[in-house]
């Protein structure tokens, strides 16, 4: 007998129709992602540095900046932002369209210290931004302008002892790593100084070149030229073992400060989105241009360690990082000037 309507097909055909076409098409989303990622990039890729021209970050963010461009056929373009500590630069980087064509080149200044000193934030710096390795371990450096009569860590701070808050510590801001490295040497020594903000590493280095601050305490990598060329007087590191750069400097806590450290890092995060295909090239791209020896040496000149991680240990460093320094933030009472 004919019918005039054909049978309906049953429940179990069509959720099996369903079930094969959503198979499908995660197929095909994955297919497109891969080779997204395998054209990926087909154009310059901006790097976001939140730190003016000739911080330490910015030093070294140029050396992986020119290298990763090389294995990716891409330029790789530095796109100084600083401000507010870096929290300018890191807006920018996060509220940037997740396609793999900006990347953030950060530090633990701009990454931890900046947004605990901040009451608001009009992004959260855990959920909108991924990160993806590190690239490098920076020591702070304690230097002097030459005019200064310290020789060595303890007689920096007999001058400080001697006369306080009357000799002037330049930083990088407000919330830069300097600015905390310094406030962290003063309540271990139990000093004062007046505290000079500048407008980026590069341009807190300068004021000490020129003496209008005394000493500053920074990442080495911006002051190292200085040092070599007496500019400045290197006085001690503050990380738990002589740097390789300078390996007849002592450290302060071999020769003021016993248990003093201060270090920092610089490392690579993506606005979060980003496809994994492309996070994961842009991983192991990033540990292939680390493992040449020319971007060692060139790490090392500009005054870092290299080292790479996996996304899992750098977001976990950031997240131990970040309690850290919200309880010396919190001990030193710090806000922003």
């Amino acid at each position: 007998m004919n019918r005039l309507f054909p049978r309906r097909p049953s429940a179990r055909l069509t959720h099996a129709a369903l079930a094969r076409l959503g198979a499908i098409t995660v197929a095909s989303v994955v297919l497109a992602s891969t080779a997204s990622a395998q054209s990926w990039p087909q154009r310059p890729i901006r790097m976001v540095v939140p730190q003016g021209a000739g911080s330490s970050n910015d030093t070294l963010s140029r050396v992986l900046a020119i290298k990763l461009g090389e294995l990716l056929g891409q330029q790789i373009v530095v796109d100084n932002r600083p401000g507010a500590g870096g929290i300018i630069g890191m807006e920018i980087a996060a509220r940037a369209a997740p396609d793999g064509y900006t990347i953030l080149g950060t530090a633990t200044a701009t990454q931890v210290i900046a947004p605990l000193l901040q009451k608001k934030l009009s992004f959260d710096p855990f959920k909108d931004l991924a990160p993806v390795s590190l690239f490098g371990v920076t020591q702070n450096v304690v230097v002097v302008h030459p005019s200064l009569a310290a020789r060595s860590a303890k007689e920096l701070i007999a001058l400080l002892k001697a006369s306080p808050g009357k000799l002037n510590m330049s930083s990088a801001g407000a919330g830069s790593q300097s600015h905390l490295a310094g406030v962290q040497f003063m309540l271990a020594s139990g000093t004062d100084a007046v505290h000079v903000p500048y407008k980026g590493g590069g341009a807190s280095v300068a004021a000490a070149v020129a003496n209008e601050a005394q000493f500053t305490i920074t990442p080495l990598a911006a002051t190292l030229p200085f040092i070599r060329s007496g500019q400045l007087r290197a006085l001690a590191t503050a990380g738990t073992k002589r740097t390789s750069q300078l390996p007849d400097l002592p450290t302060l806590a071999e020769s003021a400060l016993p248990g003093f450290q201060s270090t920092g890092w610089v490392g690579i995060l993506v606005p979060r989105g980003t496809p994994k295909p492309i996070t994961e090239r842009l991983h192991s791209t990033i540990v292939q241009v680390m493992k040449q020896p020319d971007t060692q040496e060139q790490i090392v000149r500009a005054g870092a360690d290299p080292l790479t991680s996996t996304p899992e240990e750098f977001a976990k460093l950031i997240r131990e990082e970040w309690e850290r320094f919200k309880l010396a933030i919190e001990v030193a009472k710090l806000t922003i000037e």
